[in-house]
């Protein structure tokens, strides 16, 4: 990181915090760069010391909440389960997007208690569909590459299954392509002791990573999921046709289900059912 006398600060105090600053914007660039101060980076400073303030009281005051975005089988149009989204409304921001707040928990470990909060009201949702009798639906939620890294990951999960009685085949957990193939043997093994516990297991967003087939084939994984982005333009982008109808093909060939994101007009859904999709 570079901060130059005098535009950057007039003394030493100022230009290490500044030079700080350009450092870790090099290290979101994917390292092994630099960068020079700019004043938006202050601004991106004081905005993520912000958001990681609010997020602390938000979490400790209930402050965020489950949303639920069905799934839905094509051959019949009933809802067969649903995906867990996290959303947060501010006292004083309003609402916060997905986009602008889970980045800032990313990159500063939040991500981890955030995410344990997540599993536990998911898991308690489960348990009280279960005492409903709707134990034939599931919920789908996304583990962040830390978590999935943690160490931590299968006791937490084991302590929430006895501690609400669930079903752990009510459970999916989502992965996302790239966290998958960052350590990918390591991923391997993960997934056969969640497997073995009986969750369901999803790749997500797939498509936008690198992954590679042979690994892909290796995987304890129930379905693939289709990143939104190829689905909406299905229905006017050849390029993007020929990718979902490959991947569906795939991943029935792999003996796995598929589900696509962001279904919006009757023209995806037919193009997906003619495709055989789940």
């Amino acid at each position: 990181g570079v901060a130059l006398f005098p535009d950057d600060g007039e003394d030493a105090g100022t230009l290490l915090r500044h030079a700080d600053m350009a450092m870790y914007a090099a290290k979101r660039e994917g390292r092994n760069n630099f960068q020079f101060f700019s004043p938006a980076m202050n601004a991106a400073t004081h905005e993520h010391l912000l958001l990681e303030n609010r997020m602390w009281s938000a979490l400790s005051a209930e402050g965020f909440e489950l949303h639920l975005q069905a799934q839905v089988a094509l051959d019949t149009g009933r809802v067969i389960g649903a995906e867990v989204l996290l959303r947060w409304h501010d006292s004083e921001l309003g609402a916060v997007e997905p986009s602008r707040f889970i980045p800032v928990a990313e990159e500063s470990g939040m991500i981890v208690p955030l995410g344990d909060w997540v599993l536990a009201r998911t898991m308690a949702l489960l348990a009280e569909w279960q005492r409903e009798g709707l134990d034939h639906l599931r919920l789908a939620v996304n583990l962040s590459a830390r978590q999935f890294s943690g160490g931590s990951l299968i006791e937490r999960l084991d302590e929430l299954v006895a501690h609400y009685g669930i079903d752990p085949a009510q459970l999916e957990l989502e992965i996302t392509e790239s966290a998958a193939m960052r350590d990918p043997e390591n991923t391997r093994q993960l997934l056969r002791q969640l497997r073995t516990r009986g969750f369901k297991l999803a790749i997500d967003d797939f498509g936008t990573g690198y992954s590679s087939l042979a690994y892909l084939k290796l995987f304890a994984i129930d379905r693939i999921k289709i990143d939104r982005g190829f689905v909406k333009d299905i229905e006017h982008n050849p390029n993007d046709a020929v990718i979902v109808a490959a991947t569906i093909g795939l991943a029935h060939s792999l003996g796995l289900t598929v589900v696509a994101e962001g279904v919006e007009t009757q023209a995806q859904w037919g193009f997906l059912r003619d495709k055989r999709g789940d």
